[in-house]
């Protein structure tokens, strides 16, 4: 039995079973029913108008992170870059990471004009990019240990917390109003991963590191969107149930009194190519899958988000390729289709230039797993024609319907965003309306 086999095999086990959850899930939750009626500027309806509507936006958040943003080597692979992008994404994860956001004490880089560094594109510059192509933002992290400045005396608790607090109201003063959803937390389950992995924020001495930081991101972000992240291990296993580590984690935070509205769960397949059989296919489990999706629904009730996606190819051979875009293909329906799932956020749009390696290197860091959905050169995978085709064609809605008697007439599509064009007698109007179920009431002028 060849890779393309034997990794499928999950998915093709349960073809069966899953296939019909995934296909209702998807009617029941991603579309909606909206009664459209069309009236004039005195409010009367208006019968015979053709509605034509073509959805713009999903409602449902499909993005990447946006850390290459104007990092490349060439204005051509920059402009590539910001194309390639926005064609099949609608949300961007800006990084906040403590240590590139602030590398001197006192001199944070928001400014689209800051100095740069490597992966760190500055806010600033990011929420630009998201607003001239309606991209939704979104802030990673507030707190990562992992990633704290050097100036930072971490084994001192009290400064640790005072410096903490200043870093997120700082960056609630300028991002309250553009940034709804903020990662408060990540990875507090990890291990010790290197010897200057800075692990002293872990253990305060009076406060649950997750409570405290939500409870201090609440108090300078009252009505923005919080969540918390987590590692996939640990995100994605919940054999023990309520004891296991991320829903404990997360109902002693709640039982502290945090308020977190939402729970990122990690998807980083990140084992050798021999270990693959082992280690990864367990995660490919649609009944696994949907188990855990279940339990965190069940118990919570809060929206979940997988939070950083790397499916890898582990070369750049076409079965390998293809090999990815197929996971990807199946992955995706799975997650789209289930009711608590609000988001799917992949990792690196590019190869070649993920965490701990130089550009180019597929043998070092996060380069090693090939899991860009675009080559090195910059040529689409057969992983980026997936997300397209899933987003931009498959789950799409455009078509046409005409008003009655009553100036009305009903619609069903995936709910988000649309353009609308009325027309009648030769007469066209522009319009835009929002599909989430409901009435949508439209003028032609």
């Amino acid at each position: 039995m060849g890779r393309l086999e034997t990794v499928l095999k999950p998915f093709e086990l349960n073809k069966d079973w899953v296939e019909p959850r995934v296909a209702e899930g998807i009617e029941q939750n991603r579309k909606a029913n909206a009664e459209i009626e069309v009236v004039d500027r005195d409010g009367n309806p208006v019968s015979g108008v053709t509605v034509h509507y073509d959805l713009k936006k999903h409602a449902f958040i499909h993005g990447a992170n946006c850390f290459m943003l104007d990092e490349l080597e060439t204005p051509e692979k920059n402009q590539c870059y910001e194309a390639y992008y926005q064609k099949v994404f609608n949300e961007a994860t800006i990084p906040f990471y403590w240590c590139d956001l602030e590398p001197e004490k006192g001199k944070p880089r928001f400014a689209k004009d800051s100095p740069k560094v490597y992966r760190r594109p500055a806010p600033d510059l990011c929420l630009e990019y998201c607003e001239k192509h309606n991209i939704t933002p979104k802030l990673h992290c507030l707190n990562y240990d992992q990633f704290s400045p050097v100036w930072l005396n971490s084994s001192d608790v009290n400064e640790v917390k005072r410096e903490l607090e200043n870093r997120i109201r700082l960056i609630a003063e300028r991002y309250r109003d553009k940034i709804h959803c903020m990662e408060v937390i990540n990875e507090t389950l990890c291990g010790w991963k290197d010897e200057d992995y800075r692990r002293s924020t872990a253990f305060f001495s009076e406060d649950d590191i997750i409570s405290w930081s939500f409870d201090t991101a609440r108090k300078y972000l009252p009505d923005n969107q919080l969540i918390i992240n987590e590692a996939t291990s640990n995100a994605w296993t919940v054999s023990r149930g309520e004891r296991s580590w991320y829903a404990m984690s997360i109902k002693d935070a709640q039982h502290r009194g945090a308020k977190i509205d939402g729970i990122g769960m990690q998807y980083h397949m990140f084992h050798k190519l021999e270990e693959e059989e082992e280690k990864i296919l367990p995660y490919y489990d649609p009944k696994r899958l949907f188990g855990v999706m279940d339990f965190y629904d069940k118990h919570f009730h809060l929206p979940l988000q997988v939070t950083e996606v790397t499916i890898p190819a582990f070369s750049n051979s076409a079965e390998d390729e293809e090999l990815q875009a197929k996971i990807i293909e199946n992955l995706y329906s799975i997650w789209f289709s289930h009711p608590a799932m609000e988001a799917i956020i992949y990792w690196n749009l590019v190869d070649g230039y993920a965490f701990r390696a130089e550009p180019g290197d597929m043998t070092a860091g996060e380069n090693y797993y090939y899991g860009g959905l675009m080559r090195f050169d910059f040529t689409l995978k057969p992983a980026y024609h997936m997300i397209d085709e899933l987003f931009n064609h498959r789950w799409h809605t455009k078509g046409s319907a005409v008003t009655g008697a009553d100036g009305k007439t009903t619609i069903r599509g995936f709910k988000g965003d649309y353009d609308v064009l009325l027309e009648k007698n030769g007469q066209t109007v522009k319009a835009a309306c929002t599909l989430s179920g409901g009435k949508v009431r439209l003028i032609l002028n």
